[in-house]
């Protein structure tokens, strides 16, 4: 039985889920279903690419993900299967691939897959299922549409890094309102080593990396390196991103200050 993952920005109120859902089990009803999440913010394709990004290397080899975030394609955004570590990804070429992966991928070719419906609105049921079902039951990818050579490319925002400092911003806002940056543990260790340092978010200063939310008293705020591997601003038990008025692409500043 074959996985396919769903992620989307169909949110839980309408029937898209459903209407996908239904399709695949339709015409694969031994599939295995997996939701990631369908509350991407709409046509987020950064935030659809953090998400997957860390979620998919949990999944087992062959596993087919479907990505619906900002579906409508065009000559250059082609509805597009790339397969790459080992897995399949079915999207619109909109940037999100390049996003999710750290390597140029094995395969991908353009869909050329007919549509049961004349209305073009809804991609992800009405083309990516059929794809993701053939895949998912040992298909050929080659058989899915002709060859591609270049995926469209999203540069992500990159932390700068001066002499003794580390500028990034907020990449990433979960559910509880952590606050996930774009530096990465390595650069972190690779500049402060074991000199003092200091984190400036807005007015608040932090000088001190713990290794969990409860090295804390509830309600302080908390620098950690969590398991995607960036660094991420917290509050034990609280909100940090409401209650420390953060959005995202907001700054951040780490300063090394002493040896």
């Amino acid at each position: 039985m074959g996985v396919i993952t769903l992620i989307s920005d169909w949110g839980s109120n309408d029937y898209y889920t459903a209407a996908v859902k239904g399709m695949i089990y339709k015409h694969y009803p031994e599939a295995r279903i997996v939701d990631i999440t369908h509350e991407i913010s709409p046509f987020d394709v950064d935030e659809a690419a953090y998400v997957i990004r860390n979620a998919y290397k949990s999944f087992p080899e062959n596993t087919v993900h479907i990505i619906g975030i900002n579906t409508e394609e065009s000559l250059n955004h082609p509805h597009s299967v790339v397969y790459y570590n080992k897995q399949y990804f079915i999207g619109s070429d909109n940037g999100v691939f390049s996003l999710i992966f750290d390597n140029e991928p094995e395969e991908q070719i353009v869909l050329d897959i007919l549509q049961d419906s004349n209305h073009f609105t809804f991609s992800g049921r009405d083309r990516f299922v059929k794809a993701a079902i053939h895949l998912a039951k040992g298909g050929d990818l080659k058989e899915l549409g002709t060859e591609r050579v270049d995926l469209m490319k999203r540069i992500p925002f990159e932390p700068v890094k001066s002499k003794n400092s580390i500028r990034g911003l907020v990449n990433h806002i979960d559910t509880y309102e952590n606050l996930v940056t774009n530096i990465p543990e390595t650069l972190f260790r690779e500049m402060v080593k074991n000199k003092r340092f200091e984190i400036s978010l807005r007015s608040e200063k932090l000088q001190a990396i713990h290794n969990s939310y409860g090295d804390v008293r509830p309600g302080e705020i908390v620098a950690i390196f969590a398991s995607h591997g960036m660094l991420e601003i917290a509050i034990n038990k609280g909100n940090a991103a409401s209650l420390l008025g953060i959005r995202k692409k907001d700054p951040i500043l780490i300063e090394v200050i002493g040896s």
